[in-house]
């Protein structure tokens, strides 16, 4: 059976989320999507399932806070209990601080588990740094297992995310995906023909962990977790699961508008982020696509980043391609 969003123009349906989210709030009742209560209501024992880590998971705030945690031993993590297929999804996420290398948080949906050789995936992932450097983030897209093509874009960020929460979050439909931090869209893939099955198009759940990423999060391998200064906490509050549930033997569609999602001034915000604080895009990464992908639309804009799809450092002239972080 198909499930409905309540038929909103799409740049206010999505600011509708956005502030629901950060209210906790209800949405008006039509019988579809946006009838039912915000998730970000439930506790993690009516939505959500440890994976791993025991004790290095904690719930606060009457079970709608979680706090996972890496130290020596392990990891943690937890996921969604169903499947979506669409939606909108987000969280507000604290991330540790002091020295964090080769730490990766990641908050992410996926259906690895059902389809091993044939994954969806779509994810923000947090990359520790050394202490005085800031966290990165990274967006990424995979379709049909398709993990031999990255679609691989980091950023930076206008905030330190260690000091207060910030909210994280995935709107996917059947004809776009954007992510944005806070309200601000920061990146949307648009499903196009060439595209194929490598646009993500079955049920995924929520997940979020932190790992050891040592061998690739922070200059490439270059600098690994120190676990002197662990336990390393990542906090996350008001998770919200606004999607159409999905199971085995049913996999409806979302019936979404089909109009933009971003009006002049969501875009225009976009563009500003991107200008502002893309560190890497694998658009302009020649070593990797010396042809680019078919979405990519590639401009003058180009000269600004160096063949490993690095942005040039301001006043830096000679660096050598690559000498950028690399968490590919």
């Amino acid at each position: 059976m198909a499930c409905r969003f309540l038929y909103t123009p799409a740049a206010a349906l999505v600011a509708l989320l956005l502030q629901a989210a950060a209210a906790s709030a209800t949405f008006p009742a039509d019988g579809g999507l946006l009838s039912r209560p915000a998730a970000a209501a439930l506790s993690f024992e009516e939505g959500y399932t440890q994976l791993f880590g025991d004790s290095n998971l904690r719930l606060h705030g009457d079970g709608k806070r979680v706090h996972i945690s890496l130290d020596e031993r392990t990891g943690a993590g937890f996921a969604s209990q169903g499947a979506y297929l669409h939606g909108f999804f987000s969280a507000r996420i604290k991330l540790p601080s002091d020295y964090a290398a080769g730490v990766v948080v990641a908050f992410y949906m996926t259906n690895g588990d059902v389809y091993e050789k044939t994954h969806d995936e779509l994810d923000f992932e947090f990359l520790g740094n050394v202490r005085g450097k800031e966290w990165r983030v990274q967006t990424n897209v995979y379709g049909d297992g398709s993990t031999s093509v990255g679609r691989e874009e980091r950023y930076g960020l206008p905030f330190d995310p260690t000091q207060d929460y910030h909210r994280y979050a995935i709107l996917w439909t059947n004809r776009t995906i954007v992510f944005y931090v806070d309200e601000t869209p920061i990146r949307e893939v648009v499903r196009s023909e060439a595209m194929g099955l490598q646009f993500p198009s079955k049920p995924m759940s929520l997940y979020a962990t932190i790992w050891d990423g040592s061998s690739w999060a922070t200059s490439g391998g270059r600098y690994k977790v120190d676990y002197k200064y662990a336990p390393y906490v990542a906090e996350f509050d008001d998770l919200l699961l606004r999607g159409c549930a999905s199971s085995s033997s049913s996999t409806g569609a979302c019936e979404l508008p089909e109009e933009d999602y971003m009006d002049s001034g969501e875009r225009s915000a976009m563009e500003r982020f991107r200008a502002r604080h893309l560190t890497y895009g694998y658009c302009y990464d020649r070593a990797r696509y010396p042809a680019p992908l078919s979405e990519c639309r590639v401009g003058a804009e180009a000269a600004m980043y160096l063949p490993s799809g690095d942005r040039r450092r301001r006043g830096k002239r000679h660096r050598r391609a690559g000498a950028e972080d690399s968490a590919i």
